[in-house]
């Protein structure tokens, strides 16, 4: 949980950096990360020097004996004529040496650079990243949570933060298991992948494994839940459970950060374009059969050149379109029975190319879909405004209905500003769901119905929900054209009166 007081120190570091020059909030954010994880590094190192003095437990040294002045704890004393130029000449360069040991560490400090040109700010930066609770239970994840909320830019090529609500009901949608393999091929800051980690700690913690705190200032209480049931999965979870895939160093970089800040130790997250021809047809070992699952919200922009895309994609559907190209990539990813929720533009859904035909085809025809969630237009404020849906569907079986759904609100206002509103529908959506019932839900003036495989076939293999909704249009009753008549010369009578009046007591 973070306090209000904990929530003015970020902000308070957040105008440091501003004031300092640095107002990419990207470039912030990655910043604060690289200065975060230097501290977690000594901290861990602190943490197995200790075990190893009471058991004996050897570890993996991070620094050699020449290299202790390179840790926080040696460091953050320097005042900032020599803090400066050991973190920038002597602490990166440690960073990217370590990039050799082909673990997430080095994936992730790959390329690593210190922006930050001012030593007074650096001083800053260190004092206050140094009082920040890193080691206190799930702070550290709340925390850098309500660093990336900051993140209000768009990336490059359709990118953008998928809000956190909608995460959390793609993933309750599909309810992963903590056998599961997880991938996501366009990951981003990493949200989708956290959120499933929340999801199955939330669900596999027991009652006695659930601990309360209250914040002294709001008087709110709120839970943290320690996955105690999940202990026989956690070298899974740990390394083998989570994959990612992202061309932006920077977002590769604040992912890996964000799962280690959630309990995933060793993710494996990768500096990949997943639909160029380069990309691997070899999945990472355990994943080498293929995704359980695959939550996505692919780039919705790009077009790429013909050559310039993995051939095993064009073979399915012959097109540029990078929304059209992910789907194939994720049937491609998924082992068969593999599930996938995935957010599209609302184009793909209706779209009448032989391009987006061919891509519903194959989902309708050649696989399982399940359903198809539409979301309001404002869901993606202030970042972009484009109408959206979910996609739900499995690898391999054969389609017989599929669930629509119309979600209307999802608790916060449509416009740029996104402030929470009472209306919301993703509850009853999720509710929907769980209950649904292809013969009983059939009621199209309802939010959720179901449409059958061959009636969609029939209509050119159109997943709009406008194409099967029945909207229900409540008669409006108008007055008379007389009775208007009547109330406009009354009117107008009235006016007359009142401007007589006026003129009598000008005189």
């Amino acid at each position: 949980m973070i306090t209000g007081d904990l929530k003015r120190r970020v902000d308070a570091l957040w105008t440091e950096f501003w004031q300092g020059g640095i107002t990419n909030p990207l470039t912030v954010i990655e910043q604060i990360t690289f200065l975060m994880f230097a501290r977690l590094l000594d901290i861990n190192e602190t943490r197995d020097e200790n075990r190893l003095k009471r058991t004996g437990t050897s570890f993996q040294k991070r620094f050699s004996g020449d290299e202790q002045s390179l840790r926080w704890s040696q460091f953050r004393h320097l005042g900032a004529d020599a803090m400066l130029p050991l973190v920038r000449d002597k602490v990166f360069p440690h960073f990217r040496k370590s990039s050799t040991s082909g673990t997430a560490f080095a994936e992730f400090m790959k390329d690593a650079q210190l922006m930050i040109q001012k030593p007074s700010l650096l001083v800053k930066a260190v004092s206050m990243i140094d009082q920040l609770p890193l080691t206190e239970g799930d702070a550290k994840g709340d925390l850098y949570e309500y660093l990336l909320s900051k993140l209000t830019t768009a990336g490059i090529n359709g990118q953008f933060r998928t809000p956190r609500h909608i995460i959390r009901m793609m993933v309750d949608l599909l309810e992963p298991k903590p056998t599961d393999v997880i991938g996501d091929p366009s990951c981003g800051t990493g949200g989708f992948l956290v959120e499933t980690m929340q999801y199955l700690l939330e669900k596999y913690t027991s009652p006695e494994g659930v601990l309360e705190e209250t914040d002294p200032e709001t008087g709110k209480t709120e839970k943290t839940y320690t996955g105690d049931l999940l202990e026989d999965h956690r070298e899974h979870i740990r390394s083998g459970m989570f994959h990612g895939f992202d061309f932006d160093a920077t977002m590769l970089r604040i992912a890996a950060m964000n799962l280690m800040l959630h309990g995933v130790d060793n993710p494996d997250i990768h500096y990949q374009d997943t639909l160029s021809a380069g990309f691997t047809d070899k999945f990472p070992t355990a994943a080498a059969d293929g995704f359980n699952v695959i939550l996505a919200n692919p780039p919705f922009k790009g077009q790429l050149d013909f050559e310039d895309v993995h051939a095993s994609l064009l073979r399915k559907v012959k097109t540029k379109k990078t929304e059209l190209l992910f789907l194939v990539l994720i049937l491609r990813m998924l082992k068969t029975g593999g599930r996938s929720a995935t957010i599209v533009p609302d184009g793909v859904l209706f779209g009448s190319s032989t391009a987006h035909v061919a891509l519903r085809k194959l989902l309708l025809d050649h696989n399982q879909l399940e359903a198809v969630i539409s979301l309001p237009s404002g869901v993606f404020k202030p970042y972009a405004g484009v109408s959206t849906g979910i996609l739900v569907f499995t690898k391999g079986g054969r389609t017989d209905d599929v669930f629509f759904y119309d979600v209307e609100a999802d608790g916060l206002s449509l416009d740029d500003k996104r402030e929470p509103i009472s209306a919301n529908d993703l509850p009853a959506c999720l509710a929907a769901w769980r209950n649904k019932d292809a013969s009983r839900d059939t009621d199209r003036t309802q939010k959720a119905f179901f449409v059958s495989a061959q009636e969609i076939r029939d209509s050119n293999y159109d997943l709009s929900l406008g194409k099967y909704k029945v909207r229900v249009h409540v008669a409006q009753t108008y007055d008379a054209p007389l009775v208007v008549l009547d109330r406009m010369k009354k009117l107008n009578d009235d006016i007359a009166s009142d401007l007589a009046e006026l003129e009598e007591l000008l005189g």
